[in-house]
């Protein structure tokens, strides 16, 4: 199975991958999804969302274990960050029919639908408007760098813009969702565990911010004349910096667009886009008002104007305390492994369907903490002892 994804949709200069939603890349993926699932028998279907299901059992019958991910990237981003929680699952999926577990609840595996944001520049896009966390308004009014929307571009791959929303019907038939997912870190690695399970996610967000100047010649124009944007950008990029290790968190420019972007032209827009991350909300609240009031003294000094808009914000989600409890009863009673429980700065979609159903997570570890990079890695073995540790899970709680 992983031999079969690794080529889809990488990158031959950067080697990365760029699987965004509704595009060539992501339908490819979608089409190897539905090759595995009919070919283990499993009754396949695509929600309103456009979320890909496959159902072992009968999905009408309630309190179904479901597990699995997404198989989008970010742009030249990994090979497992997402995909490894797909394709364990249905490795997890073999590896109990070998042993020949009894299934007493339905067993689904999902793939959500744009996880990364990649493409339209909201996380969670599947996850999110199946747990009614973002309305049909506001998902039709997404667009790409490209000005395409993502109800054209749903209707492009073949899916109705019109039939998306809030699905509680499905959700109701979920008595618990685990996602298993590489580390995006080095807590395993420092402690020397193969795998780990996650505590909780941190409270994040992404916030734009605009930078209004007057863009002029850049050979002619004296400095003192100049109402650059770029100078305020390039010192908030700097103050960022300085208000995350003070207060222990992170915060992150990514993403930058320039107008008119001439090589020989002052700008006069310059637009960031900001990801903080805290392990609180107080500790995050700092940190972002930290930024903004440097970002607004600094547009202040050179004559810009400052608009700062929240895009995307997600709460502190502590994991269903019972069934992480129950994860760590089946992994210390059945198996000789030590598994740690740990936080996490990164969004998944089980951290969207917490507020909805009970969810939990699995971290396999990664040996050099990179993620969303080429470089991101997972050793074989550590994969193969995730796919244990998930049929273990999966056994105990569909199979009791």
């Amino acid at each position: 199975m992983w031999a079969e994804l690794l080529p889809v949709g990488r990158h031959a200069e950067s080697g990365g991958y760029r699987r965004f939603a509704w595009s060539g890349a992501d339908a490819e993926c979608r089409s190897w999804f539905e090759e595995q699932a009919r070919g283990r028998g499993l009754a396949y279907e695509v929600d309103r969302n456009g979320n890909q299901w496959a159902w072992l059992g009968d999905p009408a019958a309630g309190d179904a274990v479901v597990t699995g991910s997404h198989l989008d990237s970010v742009p030249d981003g990994g090979a497992f960050d997402g995909p490894l929680g797909v394709v364990s699952s249905f490795a997890a999926l073999d590896e109990l029919r070998g042993r020949g577990a009894e299934f007493t609840k339905p067993l689904a595996i999902v793939n959500f639908g744009d996880e990364e944001g990649a493409r339209f520049g909201l996380a969670c896009v599947g996850s999110r408007l199946t747990a009614g966390e973002l309305t049909v308004e506001q998902a039709h009014r997404l667009t790409d760098g490209d000005g395409v929307s993502l109800p054209r571009a749903m209707e492009a791959a073949g899916y109705d813009p019109e039939a998306i929303g809030a699905d509680p019907e499905r959700l109701s038939r979920i008595g618990a969702f685990v996602e298993l997912h590489v580390e995006q870190g080095r807590a395993l690695d420092l402690s020397g565990d193969r795998v780990g399970i996650a505590s909780s996610i941190w409270p994040h967000g992404r916030w734009r911010f605009d930078f209004r100047g007057e863009a002029n010649h850049a050979g002619t124009t004296r400095l003192v004349d100049r109402h650059d944007p770029m100078l305020s950008y390039a010192e908030t990029v700097l103050a960022a910096r300085r208000e995350a290790e003070l207060a222990g968190a992170v915060a992150t420019f990514g993403k930058i667009s320039v107008e008119p972007n001439g090589v020989n032209a002052i700008p006069s827009l310059v637009r960031g886009w900001l990801d903080s991350r805290a392990a609180d909300q107080e500790t995050l609240d700092t940190v972002v008002g930290g930024i903004e009031k440097a970002a607004r003294q600094y547009a202040d000094a050179h004559g810009i104007d400052l608009g700062v808009v929240r895009e995307s914000f997600t709460p502190v989600v502590e994991f269903d305390h019972a069934l992480r409890d129950e994860l760590a009863r089946i992994l210390g009673r059945d198996t000789e492994l030590k598994v740690p429980v740990l936080g996490t700065g990164a969004g998944h979609d089980a951290g969207i369907l917490s507020g909805r159903i009970p969810t939990a997570m699995l971290f396999v570890r990664n040996p050099t903490g990179v993620s969303h990079s080429p470089a991101e890695f997972a050793a074989e073995d550590d994969c193969v002892t995730g796919v244990h540790a998930l049929a273990d899970v999966l056994e105990g709680l569909a199979c009791r």
